[in-house]
C-alpha cells in the first residue's frame, strides 16, 4: 500500500478514472438504449448487470495485461499494411456499432415499434439485450484497458479507477436512461454520438488517431444547442396554453 503515500499515484488514480468515467459514456448511452426496449421490470436488471459484466471483463483484462499488450504486435499483412488482434478487435467493434445504431436510427424515424404481445419474445429479447451488452463492454473495455496502459503501469491503480468508474456508472445510468429514452430528439442524438464512436474506432484500427476530446466536444456542444432548443419549445408550449 505505499504505492497511495506518493502524490504522483494520486493524481494517476484521479486522472485514469476520470478518463474511464469519459470513456464510458458511450457505454451507458448504448446500454440506456438497449435497456429501453425491454419491459421496464427488466431494464434496471439489463442496466446493472451490462455495467456489472464491463467491470468484471475490465479487471480481468488488466490482469492479464500483458497478453492485452501482445494484442498491438501485427498478426496480419495486406499489401503491406499490418494489422494487430487490436485493429481486428476495434474495426470489427466499430462496423457492429454503425450497423445497430443505424437500424436504431431507421427503426425511431420509420417510427415502427416492437410487439409486445408475447411474453417470449420479450424473455429471448433481454437475452439479445445482454448479448449484445456483453459484445459492446467487450470491444470498450480493450479501448479502455489500452489507453490506460499509457498513463500508468501500476495494476492496482487501473483496477481501481475501473471499479470507481463503474459504480459512478451505475448510480447515474437510470437517470441517463430516463433521460435518453424519454426525450426523442435526445436519442437520436444519442445514436448519431455512437455513429461517430464507429467510425472512430474503425479509424483507429487504420492506424490513424483521432483525438477523442474532438468527438466528446462536439457531442457536448451538440447536447446544449439541444438543451436550450428543449427549453425554448417548453416555454412556447407554455405560453400557448396560458
Amino acid at each position: 500500500m505505499e504505492i497511495f503515500l506518493q502524490p504522483d499515484a494520486w493524481v494517476a488514480l484521479l486522472t485514469l478514472t476520470f478518463m474511464e468515467i469519459v470513456l464510458g459514456i458511450d457505454n451507458i448511452i448504448f446500454i440506456s438504449i438497449v435497456a429501453g426496449k425491454l419491459p421496464e421490470s427488466q431494464q434496471k436488471k439489463a442496466r446493472v448487470g451490462g455495467l456489472a459484466v464491463a467491470m468484471v471483463m475490465r479487471v480481468l483484462l488488466l490482469l492479464s495485461i500483458t497478453w492485452i499488450i501482445g494484442l498491438t504486435d501485427p498478426v496480419l499483412s495486406l499489401s503491406g499494411f499490418e494489422l494487430s488482434w487490436r485493429d481486428i478487435i476495434l474495426a470489427a467493434g466499430g462496423i457492429f456499432l454503425l450497423v445497430k445504431t443505424t437500424l436504431e436510427i431507421h427503426h425511431k424515424v420509420e417510427g415502427k415499434e416492437d410487439e409486445e404481445g408475447s411474453t417470449n419474445k420479450k424473455v429471448s429479447s433481454f437475452g439479445y439485450a445482454i448479448l449484445q451488452i456483453v459484445a459492446l463492454d467487450l470491444i470498450f473495455s480493450f479501448d479502455s484497458i489500452l489507453t490506460a496502459v499509457g498513463l500508468t503501469d501500476e495494476i492496482l491503480l487501473m483496477i481501481i479507477a475501473v471499479v470507481i468508474s463503474i459504480i459512478v456508472m451505475m448510480v447515474f445510468a437510470k437517470a441517463v436512461g430516463d433521460f435518453v429514452n424519454k426525450h426523442p430528439t435526445i436519442q437520436i442524438l444519442a445514436l448519431s454520438f455512437l455513429i461517430l464512436i464507429g467510425v472512430m474506432l474503425i479509424v483507429e484500427a487504420a492506424h490513424y488517431h483521432v483525438p477523442k476530446g474532438y468527438i466528446y466536444f462536439s457531442v457536448f456542444f451538440s447536447l446544449a444547442i439541444e438543451m436550450l432548443n428543449m427549453r425554448y419549445r417548453k416555454k412556447n408550449s407554455t405560453g400557448a396554453k396560458a
